[in-house]
C-alpha cells in the first residue's frame, strides 16, 4: 500500500480543460464573427441563431471540461459532466479502475456504483492509475479508522 495523499486533494483531467476552455471561447468568437459577416440578405434572427449556436457548442465543451474529484477530511465530492455528488467516506466501499475502463468507478454502500469521470486514462494512463490508487488508499484508510 502506498502512502495516502495529503488532504484536501483534487484530481481532474487538466490537459482536457487546458484544451477545451480556449476552444470554447474560440467557438463563441468564431460564430459571432460569422454572424456579423453573413451577407446582407440574412435576417437578424439568423444572425442571433448563429451566435446562439456558438454559445451552445461552447456550453457542451464546458460540460466536458467539468469532471473532477475532490477529497477532504469529511469525504469525496465527485463532479461529472452534469451532476455533482458529495459522499461521506463511509458511503464508499471500493474504488475500481480496471484495464480498459473509460474512468474509475466507486462501489457504494447502498449497492450502486458511481462513475468518477475526473479519473480517466484518456490523457495519461499512469497518472490515472496513480490517482485511482491514491483515492483507493484514502478510502481504505478511512475504512480502517471506522473498524474496531
Amino acid at each position: 500500500m502506498s502512502t495516502p495523499a495529503e488532504l484536501p486533494v483534487t484530481w481532474a483531467p487538466r490537459r482536457t480543460r487546458a484544451v477545451l476552455l480556449p476552444v470554447c471561447a474560440l467557438l463563441v468568437v468564431m460564430f459571432t464573427v460569422i454572424a456579423f459577416a453573413l451577407p446582407a440578405n440574412w435576417q437578424l434572427n439568423d444572425r442571433i441563431a448563429m451566435v446562439l449556436s456558438g454559445v451552445l457548442f461552447a456550453g457542451v465543451g464546458l460540460l466536458l471540461a467539468r469532471p473532477k474529484v475532490s477529497a477532504d477530511a469529511e469525504g469525496v465530492t465527485v463532479v461529472n459532466f452534469v451532476r455533482r455528488r458529495r459522499l461521506a467516506w463511509a458511503e464508499i466501499v471500493r474504488v475500481n479502475f480496471r484495464q480498459g475502463d473509460p474512468w474509475a468507478t466507486l462501489d457504494l454502500a447502498d449497492g450502486t456504483s458511481l462513475p468518477v469521470v475526473g479519473i480517466q486514462p484518456g490523457l495519461g494512463r499512469d497518472q490515472a492509475i496513480q490517482a485511482a490508487r491514491a483515492l483507493r488508499d484514502l478510502v481504505d484508510g478511512h475504512a480502517a479508522q471506522v473498524q474496531p
